[in-house]
C-alpha cells in the first residue's frame, strides 16, 4: 500500500510539473507572439523559435489532457484497454487533428490552408509509419503477432485508400463526405469493443481491479479542469502553430502542402514518437499499435472533423503535388511497412533502416520538386 502511495504522489507531481511546464509555455508564447505581431517582426529566425515553442505546447497540452481525461475515466471504473482504443488514441492524434481542424476553420481567409491541413495528415502518417516506426525498431526489434496485423494493419491502408479515394473522387471532400469518415472510425471502435473475445476478456478482469482501488492522486473536479486546461491550451497553440507555418511557407515561397507534410507533420507526430519509445521498453508490439491507431484516427477522424467544419478542396497551386507525390508516397510508405510487418512477422533493425531511409528519399524528392528540378 505504501508503494502505492508513494506512486501516486510521483504521478501527481509529474502531473503539477506538467501543468507549469505548460503554462510556462503559453505565457511565452503569447508574450513573444504579442511583441512579434505588434512590431511587425517577420525574421524567419523569430518565426521559428515561435514555431518550436508553439509545438512544445501542443505536445505537453495534449499530454495533460490525456493525463486528465485517463484519471476521468479510472474514476468511472473504465478499463484500461478501453482507454487506450479511445482516449489515448484520439489523444495522441489530437494535435493532428487541431491543426487540421484549425487549418480548415480558416481557409475562408486562405484558401491554402486547406493544402496544409492535407499535407499535415499525410505527412503524418508518412513520418509515423516511416522515419518514426523506423527509430523505434532501430532502438528495439519487434516481433509481430499475425491476427493484430490482418485486422489494424489492414485497416489502416484501408483508412488511407478511402480518404484518397474521396478526395481524388471530388477534387476534395464535402461535410457528407467527412462524416462518413468519422462514422467508419467509430465503427471500428465499436466493433473491435464489441467482437474481440480478448478484449472483453482483458476489460473485464481491469474494471474489477481498478474498482477495488480507491487511492487516486487527484479528485474527479480536478482531472475535469486537467482536461479543459489541456484542450484550451492545445488549441491555442495549434492556432498559432498554423499562423507561424504559414508565415513561413509566404517568406521562403514554399507551398503549404509542403509546410503541412514536412514542418507540421512532423512535429505533431512527436507525441507518437514518445509514446511509442516509452512502449517498446515494456511490450511487443504495443510501439507498433500505438502508431497504427493514430494512422487509422488520423485519415479518418482527423480529416472527417476538418471537413464537417468546412468542405476540403486542394488549390490548383498544390493539387499535382499532393496528389502525385505526396499521397502516392503515404500510400507507397504504408504499404511496405505492412509488407515487411508480413514477412517473418517481425521488424528488424536493418527494415528500420529502411523505413528511414524511405522517408529522406521523400524529403529528396520534395526538395528536388521545390528547386524545379523534379515535375510532378
Amino acid at each position: 500500500m505504501g508503494e502505492d502511495v508513494k506512486e501516486h504522489g510521483i504521478g501527481a507531481l509529474l502531473q503539477w510539473n506538467a501543468l507549469l511546464i505548460s503554462f510556462a509555455l503559453f505565457l511565452t508564447l503569447a508574450i513573444l507572439g504579442g511583441i512579434t505581431a505588434k512590431n511587425d517582426w517577420t525574421n524567419i529566425g523569430i518565426l521559428v523559435v515561435l514555431i518550436v515553442i508553439a509545438l512544445a505546447l501542443l505536445i505537453t497540452s495534449a499530454d495533460f489532457f490525456v493525463e486528465g481525461a485517463k484519471g476521468l475515466a479510472r474514476r468511472a471504473g473504465m478499463a484500461e484497454v478501453v482507454i487506450g482504443l479511445t482516449i489515448v488514441s484520439i489523444g495522441t492524434s489530437l494535435p493532428e487533428i487541431l491543426v487540421t481542424a484549425t487549418a480548415s476553420a480558416s481557409s475562408g481567409a486562405d484558401p491554402g490552408m486547406m493544402d496544409l491541413a492535407i499535407g499535415n495528415i499525410y505527412g503524418s502518417v508518412l513520418v509515423q509509419i516511416t522515419l518514426v516506426l523506423g527509430i523505434v525498431v532501430a532502438f528495439k526489434p519487434l516481433e509481430i503477432r499475425p491476427a493484430w496485423l490482418r485486422r489494424d494493419g489492414l485497416l489502416m491502408l484501408f483508412s488511407i485508400v478511402i480518404c484518397t479515394a474521396l478526395l481524388w473522387e471530388g477534387d476534395g471532400l464535402s461535410r457528407i463526405e467527412g462524416g462518413i469518415l468519422c462514422l467508419i472510425y467509430a465503427l471500428y471502435i465499436i466493433w473491435l469493443l464489441n467482437d474481440t473475445d480478448k478484449i472483453r476478456d482483458d476489460e473485464l478482469e481491469i474494471v474489477d481491479e481498478i474498482k477495488s482501488t480507491t487511492d487516486f492522486s487527484w479528485s474527479g473536479t480536478a482531472y475535469f479542469v486537467m482536461v479543459v486546461i489541456g484542450l484550451s491550451m492545445a488549441v491555442y497553440s495549434a492556432n498559432q502553430l498554423v499562423e507561424y507555418a504559414c508565415a513561413i511557407a509566404v517568406k521562403l515561397d514554399v507551398p503549404h502542402a509542403i509546410v503541412g507534410t514536412t514542418m507540421s507533420g512532423l512535429g505533431t507526430s512527436l507525441p507518437e514518437l514518445t509514446v511509442a519509445m516509452v512502449a517498446v521498453r515494456k511490450s511487443q508490439g504495443v510501439a507498433i499499435g500505438t502508431l497504427i491507431g493514430s494512422n487509422i484516427t488520423d485519415p479518418l477522424l482527423s480529416i472527417g472533423i476538418a471537413a464537417l467544419i468546412s468542405p476540403i478542396s486542394l488549390t490548383e497551386s498544390s493539387y499535382d503535388l499532393t496528389m502525385h507525390l505526396i499521397i502516392p508516397a503515404t500510400l507507397l510508405g504504408v504499404s511496405l511497412c505492412l509488407l515487411m510487418m508480413w514477412t517473418g512477422f517481425r521488424f528488424s533493425r536493418f527494415e528500420g533502416g529502411i523505413l528511414i531511409g524511405f522517408y529522406l528519399m521523400f524529403l529528396l524528392l520534395l526538395e528536388l520538386q521545390r528547386q524545379g528540378y523534379l515535375t510532378v
